[in-house]
């Protein structure tokens, strides 16, 4: 189940809910039992690499992608 994170605007309080995506934006009460809260944006990260994922490109070349899809306009 996903983490949301809250901040209560009358005692500036942060805290986490864990709940279902589809209650995500219902209203959260603080732990010191204010309504006056707002739900944070939160940032993820990902990193690192799978087993099953592709390789980076290499810088030397090859066909695809540049300035008209894979050949130079110079």
């Amino acid at each position: 189940m996903p983490r949301y994170e809250y901040r209560c605007r009358s005692c500036d309080n942060t805290f986490e809910l864990s709940r279902p995506m589809a209650e995500s934006s219902a209203p959260a009460s603080c732990p010191a039992g204010h309504d006056d809260t707002v739900k944070l944006l939160s940032a993820v990260a990902v990193g690192g690499t799978s087993a099953g994922s592709a390789p980076a490109p290499s810088a030397g070349g090859g066909g695809g992608g540049g300035c008209c899809g894979g050949g130079c306009c110079g």
